[in-house]
């Protein structure tokens, strides 16, 4: 998946929107069958929300977030099967399209920033893993994840800081701002990981689908992705420099 990734963040404009709508349509399917057991209306209200953002935010981001609204409102309004709870839909709506809206946003920013989230994501679960599995130790979070450790966590923050650091060569100004940027990031990353980790457990679900063989579906690719978006463009918009304080660019 990742070269397709890369060829769609580097092209920008209707390559992102495409990639950014197939991702949000897969994730609504995902989302509605975890929650609700079944593909049902408040799913295809969902669905049909997230395959509308991306164009929507593009457009105009102040759309995109009354878009949120409306699909969180509407997507609660079906029956929802016997024993599943009503507010999973809109949650839905908030957890998939927030994020869709912010990677959209970040990639009007440049090619630069749109690379660095998704380079500082892989890095943080890459990093994680590779020091979880070397140096064990003591779990982050056992009943959610037993095999998350501390150090798994350190090893995830160690990694996306030298991604943060190496986006800015290492001495172009800037470097250590948007590595101390990334390391911050790779706690919501794994945050992300965990939460969704904890819904498929709630839920009583080891993958979230087979839509990508072997890796668990679309949700367990993206979770920490999921998180960090709405992450990186909220520290922009509290910065009083805007993207700017947070990249450098």
């Amino acid at each position: 998946m990742i070269p397709v990734a890369l060829g769609a963040a580097w092209y920008g404009n209707w390559a992102w929107v495409a990639l950014m709508t197939l991702a949000g349509i897969a994730l609504a399917w995902e989302w509605t069958r975890i929650t609700q057991g079944t593909f049902a209306i408040g799913g295809r209200i969902l669905a049909a929300g997230a395959a509308l953002m991306p164009l929507t935010g593009w457009l105009n981001p102040l759309q995109g977030l009354l878009l949120i609204a409306g699909a969180a409102a509407l997507s609660a309004l079906p029956p929802v099967p016997e024993g599943r709870k009503r507010f999973w839909m809109p949650l839905g709506a908030v957890y998939i399209m927030l994020p869709q809206l912010a990677l959209i946003t970040v990639r009007e920013q440049g090619r630069g920033p749109l690379l660095w989230v998704l380079f500082l994501v892989w890095a943080t679960d890459s990093g994680a893993y590779f020091a979880g599995r070397a140096i064990g130790g003591p779990k982050l979070a056992p009943k959610i994840s037993p095999k998350k450790t501390w150090a798994g966590l350190a090893g995830g923050m160690l990694a996306a800081a030298l991604v943060g650091w190496a986006m800015r060569n290492g001495i172009m100004p800037g470097a250590l701002r948007l590595a101390a940027a990334s390391a911050v990031l790779a706690v919501v990353a794994q945050a992300g990981d965990l939460a969704e980790s904890g819904l498929k457990r709630y839920f009583g679900v080891k993958d979230s689908s087979q839509l990508i063989p072997g890796h668990g579906g679309v949700l367990d690719r993206l979770d920490g992705l999921l998180a960090v978006a709405p992450a990186v463009a909220a520290m922009a918009l509290m910065s009083p420099g805007g993207w700017n304080d947070i990249y450098g660019w």
